[in-house]
């Protein structure tokens, strides 16, 4: 019977390779190609020191403490790994991050966190909208994501000035409804998915609001269609309250012309009116009523009076000060009827 016990085996000896020679070695096979490259590829990956925000997403605190990671997330839009940034929305907000990298929001000029446009506040879908109206070319990306990439990087060469933001007048629509301060209840927590289900037992301590989801056209909200702007729920409920509430109704009678401008700051001259008033066509007449503080503008045919209330509605300022602008009677027809 065998011996049982460790195998005796004779150790072979190896001979010690200087420092200097192991060098040299690798040295030599890097040139020849043998070794394998372990770097990571981060052609097109970006790599920014300050996010673009807007001033709701910011917070109330005016000071900000963000974390950074460098690569840390992919953009929801292109793929492509950027720099995530990370902070606290104000002192009752919640914790908020960017979505998007900087070069899609540089296309479309939105907030890298909301998606919404940076100098409107509104949703895309509704800048574009009327932008289009006013000549303005819409910026678009392809579905591919090879031409999304080229598309990317072209515009990163040519830089801002080839983008369609601020080089046409602003539209009428667009003055009215664009949110000029920041909107704070966008950065409140989110809702508490165990209070729903009836589960949460921190109480007080929960970080979470404790409230019942409402839903409704708006709980059906996606963060690409909010960025290409098409089918955003949002955007329809704003254009739907533009069509309702935003826009001046003309009254049946096409005889009417005149437009009361009420609310007029203490001063006002007959050319302060004129000014705001005759770009759109041939004036019939100005009335001025000073203690009113008011005055009555007539215009010699209805189109050009309706032009004028559809595109100073909500929007007209005299001499530094917003006035209101609706339709009126002409001053005759009302001194008869009395």
């Amino acid at each position: 019977r065998p011996r049982q016990g460790p195998s005796r085996q004779r150790a072979r000896w190896t001979p010690r390779v200087p420092a200097a020679a192991q060098r040299q070695q690798r040295r030599a096979m890097t040139e020849r190609g043998y070794r394998i490259a372990a770097d990571v590829n981060k052609e097109g990956w970006e790599k920014s020191q300050f996010p673009m925000l807007c001033e709701t997403c910011l917070g109330d605190n005016p000071y900000v403490r963000m974390q950074k990671e460098d690569y840390g997330v992919e953009c929801k839009i292109c793929v492509r790994p950027f720099t995530i940034f990370r902070w606290k929305a104000g002192t009752q907000g919640r914790y908020k991050a960017t979505v998007v990298c900087q070069s899609c929001a540089r296309m479309k000029n939105v907030c890298q966190t909301c998606l919404f446009d940076l100098e409107y506040g509104l949703p895309v879908q509704v800048r574009d909208k009327f932008l289009e109206e006013q000549g303005a070319e819409k910026m678009s990306l392809t579905a591919s994501k090879v031409g999304r990439d080229y598309q990317l990087q072209e515009a990163a060469k040519k830089g801002d000035d080839e983008l369609p933001y601020g080089k046409v007048g602003a539209h009428p629509m667009l003055k009215r409804l664009a949110r000029m301060t920041p909107y704070y209840k966008r950065n409140e927590a989110r809702i508490c998915s165990f209070y729903v289900k009836g589960a949460c037992n921190r109480g007080q301590d929960c970080p979470f609001r404790h409230e019942l989801p409402q839903g409704g056209e708006l709980a059906n909200q996606k963060l690409r269609d909010r960025f290409h702007g098409e089918n955003d729920p949002l955007a329809r409920k704003i254009l739907r309250r533009a069509d309702e509430e935003m826009t001046l109704q003309p009254p049946e009678d096409r005889s009417i012309t005149t437009l009361y401008v009420g609310g007029l700051p203490q001063g006002t001259k007959d050319k302060d009116v004129r000014d705001q008033f005759y770009v759109f066509g041939e004036l019939r007449s100005i009335k001025m009523v000073p203690k009113q503080s008011c005055a009555f503008v007539t215009f010699r045919d209805r189109e050009t009076a309706e032009e004028a209330a559809s595109r100073l509605y909500r929007i007209l300022e005299i001499n530094g000060k917003r006035a209101n602008l609706t339709w009126g009677r002409p001053q005759a027809s009302a001194s008869a009827s009395a």
